[in-house]
């Protein structure tokens, strides 16, 4: 995994946009994202019975896997939203970034390949996009039954108990930190 300020140059999404100013873990955490490398299924099922995931399924993002409906997907994966529910993204092959919002709404980008784990919090704005390769295979981790629902960015999206209480955790583990 590899933590960095999003440039925010023209270019294509999948680009690394690499500002060239680094996140460092314990500033991804202050956000309330966790991370791991876990080459071992058995680690990550250790993780789910921790976290009290109960379902999981798995996901090949390429053109040859999507066909056509490619383009319009990843481009649907990049637009800015939240979910209801933590969510646990494991990457078994290919790599992909996930963009989060940072304290100033700035964007942050990480960058996972092959074992890496990501934990977001419910509540908290991010997309994702594969990288130049256009492959990510992952395993996709839920408490309950999959919610897909991908809340998009907007003032109705603000006013959600979801985006209120991660809000609430960010802005006191900001206050805890210094």
């Amino acid at each position: 995994m590899k933590a960095y300020w999003y440039d925010n140059l023209p270019g294509d999404q999948r680009e690394p946009h690499d500002s060239g100013r680094a996140a460092s873990g314990e500033w991804l955490t202050k956000l309330g994202i966790l991370h791991y490398n876990l080459p071992s299924r058995a680690d990550v099922d250790a993780l789910a019975r921790e976290r009290g995931y109960k379902n999981r399924d798995e996901i090949t993002i390429s053109p040859a896997s999507m066909g056509a409906a490619y383009e319009d997907k990843v481009r649907g994966f990049f637009a800015e939203h939240l979910h209801e529910d933590e969510e646990i993204r494991y990457i078994l092959d290919g790599a992909g970034f996930f963009d989060v919002r940072s304290h100033g709404d700035d964007w942050v980008r990480i960058r996972l390949e092959r074992f890496d784990v990501v934990v977001m919090p419910a509540g908290i704005y991010h997309r994702f996009t594969t990288d130049e390769k256009n492959y990510t295979k992952a395993m996709r981790l839920f408490k309950d039954d999959p919610k897909w629902t991908p809340l998009v960015r907007g003032t109705e999206t603000e006013e959600t108990e979801y985006r209120k209480e991660y809000l609430k955790m960010r802005d006191g583990a900001a206050v805890e930190a210094h």
